[in-house]
């Protein structure tokens, strides 16, 4: 996690620098922005048990991943603004952990969860730094979602058949803070974190369930255009 943050650290000083050098304005009403940049999605696990008849403690974790994505912004007051990320699935994976730990990659699964945020911009047009914070819908989408050799082990032991499952989709919300730095009339970047609530069951081909509390935190870093 050290990386993004050091990342995050070198954008901002940067544009400190250049926004103090130029008489930056931010986004103001009727103005729509377009910027792109990475986000890392960093899911914060805490499992619930494999039915049974899976080991007691059979637990699951989660891996991050990092997505480019394309986030568009349109302001309908000098404060208040809407913006939509769109972007490429992320591709995860999943550990065991519990009773498990060490057992190895249990499966994958991509996940895909457009956010639709409303967001109030501090201070005036012409800072050359606007904090923002934001909250809206969320619906997280899962597909592609392939089992290991282990979980077959787990779930069906001495089973010729292997083990698939799915993830129920959710409709659920997430919250930002951010701060974007102005380099001139149109060029910005910004840096943003996003706190999702997110809930889920997981559903096995053998008739086993298994709850999993993600909440995943984002960092995202981009580059902007304002219109």
């Amino acid at each position: 996690m050290k990386q993004p943050f050091n990342t995050m650290i070198k954008v901002m000083a940067a544009a400190v620098a250049l926004a103090c050098a130029s008489g930056a304005h931010a986004q103001s009403a009727g103005q729509i922005t377009a910027k792109i940049g990475a986000n890392r999605l960093m899911p914060k696990v805490e499992s619930g048990d494999i039915s049974a008849p899976a080991l007691p403690g059979t637990k699951a974790d989660v891996g991050n991943d990092m997505q480019p994505v394309l986030i568009l912004s349109y302001s309908f007051t000098d404060n208040i603004s809407t913006e939509m990320a769109l972007g490429t699935p992320y591709k995860h994976s999943i550990y065991g952990a519990g009773a498990i730990k060490g057992t190895g990659q249990l499966g994958t699964v991509e996940a895909l969860p457009p956010t639709l945020f409303f967001q109030y911009r501090f201070f005036s047009p012409t800072s050359a730094f606007r904090p923002f914070v934001g909250v809206g819908p969320t619906y997280a989408y899962f597909m592609k979602e392939r089992g290991s050799g282990a979980m077959t082990a787990i779930t069906n032991p001495g089973g010729d058949v292997a083990t698939t499952f799915k993830i129920d989709n959710k409709l659920t919300y997430s919250a930002q803070v951010g701060v974007a730095m102005n380099f001139d009339e149109h060029w910005f970047a910004d840096a943003t974190v996003i706190k999702t609530r997110l809930r889920t069951d997981v559903h096995f081909s053998t008739g086993q369930t298994q709850f999993m509390k993600l909440d995943p935190v984002s960092i995202v870093l981009a580059l902007g255009y304002k219109f």
